[in-house]
């Protein structure tokens, strides 16, 4: 009997080394991955450039994720996205590249810069790629996004939005611009072209475009969701403070709210302010 227990104690053994092996090379090729993920996204230099004073808040939920921001700069226009990807993990990582890529040749090789145009063909080159066409069981992936075209010049924002709206502070008062309910993908009641916003900064403004990550965090004394209306309430509040102050306000109070809870998606916030 004392042999049996020995070889089934060597066997379980034997098992656990496997076991964390295994464990090992998925992270190992999952944290290889998050580096191919961070060189695809905007590098900080790249971003310093483009925007003016401006914070990133930006914490994936596992190695990897599923929410990117992106943005560049054409024909004298910022563009800039926030998106939330179907999934995160690998899976939202696997559609956030995509959503890079496509991005990318819309904006930077087919010159579009008027936001509805490119969430109208984003939603095109995803249909096809996904071969999506309505079909009972097909995939229902997509994105939610936020992308608006900066006009330093003109000082105005031309906005398109797929779930996830814009956010306007000034002095005080928050204006949001709300966004299409339908995703960047296939959906049951698509309209033909995503809503075009345009609307006028002055100096002082800040503007805020994020997933909906942030608001979704369970927590708190009663442990439910943080919810729209206290983020709109902590941002008309912090707004006029400057760029790094405001990123280390928010962090902190995600992390407070948060405790000792998991969390529960990807938190992307970008906040802008004209000088």
């Amino acid at each position: 009997q004392k042999e049996e227990i020995e070889a089934q104690r060597d066997e379980i053994e034997a098992q656990n080394d496997y076991i964390t092996k295994q464990n090992l090379e998925m992270t190992q090729s999952i944290e290889y991955a998050r580096r191919i993920q961070t060189a695809v996204m905007p590098k900080k230099e790249t971003v310093d450039a483009i925007l003016p004073e401006h914070f990133i808040l930006f914490k994936p939920r596992d190695i990897v994720s599923g929410d990117f921001y992106w943005m560049t700069k054409r024909d004298g226009k910022i563009i800039v996205a926030a998106a939330d990807c179907t999934g995160h993990g690998v899976p939202g990582a696997f559609m956030s590249m995509l959503g890079i890529s496509f991005l990318n040749e819309i904006v930077n090789v087919r010159n579009e810069t008027k936001p509805n145009i490119i969430l109208n063909h984003l939603r095109d080159s995803i249909k096809s790629t996904l071969s999506q066409t309505g079909k009972e069981g097909e995939s229902k992936d997509g994105m939610d996004i936020a992308l608006c075209a900066i006009d330093m010049q003109a000082k105005t924002i031309e906005f398109a939005g797929a779930y996830n709206p814009l956010y306007l502070i000034r002095n005080g008062e928050l204006i949001e611009v709300k966004a299409d309910k339908m995703p960047v993908g296939i959906h049951m009641s698509e309209k033909d072209s995503f809503t075009l916003n345009t609307i006028e900064f002055k100096k002082d403004d800040c503007i805020y475009i994020f997933s909906d990550g942030y608001v979704s965090q369970f927590g708190g004394e009663y442990d439910r969701k943080y919810m729209a209306k206290p983020f709109k309430k902590m941002l008309s509040i912090i707004a006029d403070k400057p760029m790094d102050k405001q990123f280390e306000i928010i962090d902190k109070e995600f992390e407070d709210w948060r405790g000792y809870h998991p969390q529960v998606d990807d938190i992307l916030v970008i906040g802008v302010k004209f000088e």
